[in-house]
């Protein structure tokens, strides 16, 4: 006791105990978060069972859902929600997410159901306002998510406000949100090095989308895996963060070096559309100086000279399949097929054996 206490009084009073949150009430019922939230949203299929468990532990930690929740339950506004990364001044959206776009409003339009985008730039607290204000402002019945990072922030303070939401991807490790995956997400990247490995290259630049993020880092790992089996390493191995520009400058720095690759892999097509630009300009001729293939499977892809070898995934399909599952969250009853294709590799022109 200091000096100044009173007699008998002790120093200071105790902490207040601190809210039980729905990580909490997940932990002691033995189940993920999303199981809790769609027990409380009354979203989903969870055997009764384990329901009972779940209201068992909110009881216990005298855990309720938040207001906020609450009352998403009771109003609805028909509209879906998709954050859009804004890396730089203006949004850019490319063939790739017009056609992931196009696939969403497919689904959601038969329902009544709108498509609200916001764009924002990737700092995470900027990001986590973005969505803690369409949970609070009930402007959305719930979210479509991309891009997963590592130790996500946005799926706990999602499952916390109790608000329905789909990642399309994968996520980090052993973070619990409902997603759509297909069943072999990296299977055209193997077989892209498959395909240049058996054409005779050695030399293979690999040039990136953007680091931390999961479909990045797990495209470029099953790339240079595929490679280290055959006792092969990139001569490059570059995130350039999906940007054209970045992409050319780092392929004229790739073509210009004492031993230049054979073969260039990007993992978006407006990347390889743009090294295929960068290398003409060095005077070189695609595919018989260098090959070239992309990811995505654009439209575009096919019409060009040489037509562009690429790894084909389904943008329309994804979008489609995210819009799907969302729905079904909410409770409604939407007659699509949320089940993904693998990717796969699709070789035209761009791509041909080592001349020596």
């Amino acid at each position: 006791m200091s000096e100044n206490s009173p007699a008998g009084a002790p120093d200071s009073a105790p902490a207040p105990r601190a809210r039980a949150t729905i990580a909490d009430v997940a932990a002691r019922a033995g189940v993920s978060r999303a199981a809790v939230s769609k027990v409380f949203n009354r979203t989903g299929s969870i055997s009764v069972d384990t329901t009972e468990r779940i209201r068992q532990a909110a009881r216990d930690l005298n855990w309720t859902p938040s207001a906020t929740a609450t009352a998403l339950r009771r109003s609805r506004s028909h509209t879906i929600g998709l954050v859009l990364d804004k890396p730089s001044d203006r949004v850019d959206i490319g063939l790739g997410t017009a056609s992931f776009l196009a696939g969403i409003q497919s689904e959601l339009a038969p329902l009544d159901y709108g498509l609200l985008l916001h764009a924002i730039d990737r700092e995470p607290a900027h990001q986590l306002a973005a969505y803690r204000t369409f949970a609070e402002t009930r402007r959305v019945d719930g979210m479509i998510l991309t891009d997963s990072v590592e130790n996500d922030p946005r799926f706990p303070l999602l499952a916390e406000l109790g608000f329905p939401a789909v990642l399309v991807g994968t996520p980090f490790g052993d973070e619990q949100i409902v997603h759509v995956e297909s069943p072999d997400p990296e299977a055209g990247v193997v077989d892209t090095a498959e395909h240049l490995l058996g054409l005779g290259h050695r030399r293979i630049a690999y040039f990136g989308g953007s680091p931390g993020r999961y479909q990045s880092e797990a495209r470029r790992t099953a790339f240079v895996d595929a490679l280290a089996r055959r006792g092969i390493e990139p001569v490059s191995n570059e995130l350039v963060d999906y940007n054209p520009k970045r992409a050319a400058a780092a392929t004229v720095a790739q073509l210009r070096s004492e031993s230049p690759p054979t073969a260039l892999v990007y993992a978006s097509d407006a990347m390889a559309i743009a090294g295929i630009q960068a290398a003409t300009e060095l005077g070189l001729s695609v595919p018989h100086d260098v090959s070239v293939i992309g990811y995505g499977g654009v439209d575009v892809g096919e019409w060009m000279t040489p037509s562009l070898t690429t790894v084909r995934r389904d943008s329309e399909q994804r979008g489609r399949a995210a819009a799907i599952t969302v729905l079904r969250l909410l409770g409604e009853r939407p007659e699509g097929d949320a089940t993904l294709e693998n990717p796969e590799l699709v070789v035209r022109g761009s791509t041909s054996a080592v001349h020596d």
